[in-house]
């Protein structure tokens, strides 16, 4: 018979499974320094095509790790939680980048960027 702390790491270990991919500890590091992006800011930042960089935030939202909100046409993304953002610092801390060089995170206006938060200030 399977013990309530069974589900209960079953369910870490599927967050964690959401987690390992390298694109998506990247939208969620992303998303813990810049605050909230659109799929626009965040395709041009990663300079990855909107349909690659939508399907991982799909699984991200899927486990509820980012959530989302529409302004017209355009979606907006950030951490469901802020400790998920502790929580990619302290893979950072432990795993750090070789050189200690980590992505760095444009401001805006990024190139390439449709929203209007970089079309104001190109």
């Amino acid at each position: 018979m399977p013990m309530k702390q069974d589900s209960e790491y079953c369910l870490q270990a599927e967050l964690l499974k959401a987690v390992a991919h390298p694109m998506r500890l990247c939208i969620l590091d992303i998303l813990s320094r810049a605050g909230e992006c659109c799929v626009c800011h965040l395709t041009a930042v990663l300079k990855q095509r909107q349909p690659y960089v939508s399907q991982h935030l799909m699984v991200l939202r899927s486990e509820g790790l980012v959530t989302d909100r529409r302004d017209g046409t355009l979606v907006y993304y950030r951490l469901a939680d802020k400790r998920i953002g502790q929580l990619i610092e302290l893979l950072r801390q432990a795993v750090p980048a070789p050189g200690d060089v980590h992505f760095e995170i444009p401001q805006s206006p990024v190139e390439g960027c449709v929203c209007p938060a970089c079309a104001a200030l190109s």
